[in-house]
């Protein structure tokens, strides 16, 4: 996920995606805990892109 194309969406849509990105990061550290989990990038991928999100949102609202 770019920022340029983060930036082009609304508020209430970086929220909904940050809500989608935060239950997806929850089921890979379960996955992780129990030993499942096959691509172990993907943690690092998504927990950047929540920070993004965040970068992002909190840049919009001030």
């Amino acid at each position: 996920m770019k920022t340029s194309e983060i930036r082009e969406n609304s508020v209430e849509e970086l929220n909904n995606k940050l809500s989608d990105l935060k239950k997806e990061q929850f089921n890979l550290r379960f996955q992780q805990a129990t030993n499942q989990l096959d691509n172990t990038s993907r943690v690092r991928q998504v927990r950047r892109d929540i920070a993004r999100l965040r970068t992002v949102i909190n840049s919009k609202s001030a």
